[in-house]
């Protein structure tokens, strides 16, 4: 027969003298459970701690005088329906020595307050991280303050003023919404360093109002406040207000009034400075405004509101659903159920909820893990980035090792404990082979596709325009007509250029002759310098006006199809300079061009087949080809339309009127292997996929990894 935890305890236990409970301490009703049992608040006012104990700790305290565990079990047994043996009594004693509610022995009390002391604090470099991680500064104590100043405030916690502040919600929401645009541009205007700064005062100003806010609902609920003062979570400071003393309260709303009293301040001022912005006239008081009807919005329901820190929202949901320790509660639920889901171990799990709240906690709690995981690993980059490279390093790597790895280091040191269990299950041989297919699925190639915005045009296009002082005189050809090479597409009449001409051929021809004959006569052999000047410039300009008369009569460079002519055109019709009359396009085919970075870029080679998606279109796609591979990066685009910001692929910036890529580049260039269809003879833009080689997911993460540490070194 198994034996019970009472019969293992030593026999002596039953009768020995229970150590007195320190004097100061006092118990107080607390708020019913959700299971309905009743709650007690047992506080310790020299330290301002409160511990939230349950009807059986209550019932082993209220006998604690009786002086030992048997007498306080037997009266427990006989006055009440609660069924407890030794090792409850044992289970309270050693909650009250380890919290240290109990007296000091005169004796012995030192050595092990200062063993306590010493665990507590730990080695020198794990009290400099934790002075590093946080710490906190007491500034003030304003409960003397508060205790005269609170009654001042009364108004803000009016039915009236809620009415007028939701009614400024509504107003200030619609103007808003009329000038959203204006909103975004200020913002943007105001990304300066005054606006900056104007920002950093305007959070400070509002989270000190954030804690004065909390301040003053305790002393409504008649709390106590005895400090105020600045925390420093990895040096960023933030202001906190000691508000331990609400746990004394049994009213869960009056709690939640308190807890959430930082947010609704916050929401306050973002909510009357967001009307004052919309209804103030352009000025100085619209910009000091400005910064609070926005930094404020952010600031509250991003970071206080939310759960996953132990900020307003966390304490707020905490006493919603009547769970102290949510954090820690649904945190050990989840690592249970990731256990058993990996193991199978059938450990029973650490508390019984009901399903729909089990399975809510889970969630939650990763949730939490995601949410810090991003929070923390963007806190180590920022920390890199804001101090000295060798500095930003050692700080990233301690906030990784704390905050990431140390958790995952203390949940592997469970699983080597559990080891000779775990290797047992059924389950465990499951996950181990669903891990290696991971394992192989991540370094294994795949068959992956490159995709990037490209466009489709033909090979050859000549655009024809109008020359200066043009009239249109004969139209040989039609829209859609098949043009051979040097083919004249249509005639201007020039009637000025023909006279020039005519004089110029005459002009040439008579300088010719005299320079010819500057040999025979002594006179116009010393101007023969002169005369050849004179042949030269009236040359040029026979040129010029031959390629003039070359564009009243545009002749096709290329074999191919005349597109996009002017429906109103006809003989005698004038059109004005550089008109676009119309289009040549050559027969050669359509190309593909687009843009590969550099990690992609390697994976394509000549020969790869590849798709082409036009946008705005629901058909087939176009087959291509890859047929040229740039060997030097792209330095400046052709144009703004392969950047990200007008729907291209390539991350780029402008500057003054080029745009530059923000990392290298490489244009590929692919011919349609099929024909186009409805895209044939016009540029569209759209979805370049690309057959490239195959490549493990591993490859690119690692590779990028190494290029991030090589750049950062400084190589």
């Amino acid at each position: 027969m198994e034996a019970t935890l009472d019969s293992l305890l030593p026999p002596q236990f039953a009768h020995i003298a229970l150590p007195p409970l320190r004097e100061e301490l006092s118990l107080h009703a607390g708020p019913a459970l959700a299971t309905g049992e009743p709650s007690y608040t047992l506080e310790d006012p020299v330290r301002n701690q409160f511990f939230r104990v349950d009807w059986l700790t209550f019932e082993v305290l209220r006998r604690w005088s009786l002086g030992s565990p048997q007498r306080v079990l037997d009266d427990i047994v006989q006055e009440t329906a609660l069924d407890i043996g030794l090792d409850d009594v044992e289970a309270v004693l050693g909650f009250l020595d380890q919290n240290q509610l109990l007296q000091p022995d005169p004796l012995g009390s030192i050595a092990v307050m200062s063993r306590r002391h010493k665990a507590q604090r730990g080695a020198w470099y794990t009290q400099l991280l934790h002075s590093y991680l946080f710490f906190r500064i007491p500034l003030v104590k304003p409960d003397r303050w508060l205790t005269r100043v609170a009654p001042s405030f009364e108004w803000l916690f009016s039915p009236v003023f809620l009415r007028l502040t939701l009614l400024a919600l509504v107003l200030s929401g619609i103007q808003i919404y009329r000038e959203w645009g204006r909103l975004g541009s200020m913002l943007m205007d105001t990304f300066t360093p005054t606006g900056l700064l104007c920002y950093g005062l305007a959070l400070a100003g509002v989270k000190c109002a954030h804690e004065l806010g909390h301040a003053i609902a305790a002393k409504r609920r008649g709390c106590r406040v005895p400090t105020m003062g600045l925390a420093f979570l990895v040096l960023w400071p933030v202001p906190y207000t000691d508000t331990n003393d609400v746990w004394r309260l049994n009213n869960k709303h009056h709690r939640q009034q308190v807890a959430a009293a930082g947010v609704a301040t916050e929401l306050i001022v973002a909510i009357w400075s967001s009307l004052a912005w919309a209804v103030l006239p352009d000025g100085v008081l619209r910009s000091i405004v400005f910064p609070l009807a926005t930094t404020t919005w952010i600031a509250t329901l991003a970071i206080n509101a939310s759960p996953f820190m132990r900020f307003d929202g966390y304490f707020v949901v905490s006493d919603w659903l009547d769970m102290p320790n949510l954090h820690a509660r649904s945190f050990a639920l989840a690592r249970w159920d990731l256990r058993e889901r990996l193991f199978g171990l059938g450990v029973p799990p650490p508390e019984y909820f009901p399903a729909r709240r089990h399975w809510g906690l889970i969630l939650f709690a990763w949730g939490v893990w995601l949410y810090r995981l991003t929070l923390f690993i963007g806190i180590a980059v920022l920390v890199y980035h804001f101090f000295i490279k060798l500095v930003g390093i050692f700080l990233f790597a301690i906030e990784m090792s704390w905050f990431i790895l140390r958790p995952l280091a203390t949940e592997l040191r469970v699983w080597r404990d559990l080891w000779p269990a775990i290797r047992r299950t059924g389950r465990t041989r499951r996950s181990a082979m669903l891990l290696g297919l991971a394992v192989l699925l991540f370094v294994l190639p795949w068959p992956t596709r490159v995709q990037s915005s490209g466009v489709l045009r033909p090979s050859e296009v000549f655009p024809i325009h109008a020359p200066e002082h043009a009239m249109v005189s004969a139209l040989p050809l039609k829209n859609g007509a098949r043009v051979e090479p040097g083919q004249v597409m249509l005639q201007f009449a020039v009637a000025e250029n023909a006279s020039q001409r005519q004089g110029l051929e005459a002009q040439i021809e008579s300088l010719r002759w005299r320079s010819e004959g500057a040999g025979f006569d002594a006179e116009q052999k010393a101007q023969s310098m002169v005369l050849r000047e004179q042949l030269a410039s009236a040359e040029a300009k026979l040129d010029l006006l031959k390629e003039q008369a070359a564009r009243y009569r545009p002749a096709a460079p290329f074999a191919g199809t005349l597109r996009d002519m002017d429906a109103e055109l006809a003989p005698g019709v004038w059109v004005g300079k550089n008109e676009r009359i119309g289009v040549l396009v050559s027969d050669q085919g359509e190309e593909v061009s687009t843009y590969l970075d550099e990690d992609t870029v390697r994976r394509v080679a000549v020969g790869d087949s590849a798709r082409f998606y036009a946008d705005g279109l629901e058909g087939p796609f176009v087959r291509l080809q890859v047929t040229g591979i740039d060997q030097d990066a792209t330095h400046v685009l052709p144009s703004g339309m392969w950047s990200a910001q007008h729907g291209g692929s390539v991350p780029a910036h402008d500057k003054q009127g080029y745009w530059f890529p923000e990392r290298a580049v490489y244009r590929v260039t692919l011919k349609v292997t099929e024909s186009p269809g409805p895209l044939a003879g016009h540029s569209w833009r759209g979805k370049v996929v690309i057959a490239a080689d195959w490549e493990a997911p591993g490859t690119r993460l690692l590779r990028g990894v190494a290029a991030l540490l090589w750049r950062e070194a400084g190589f």
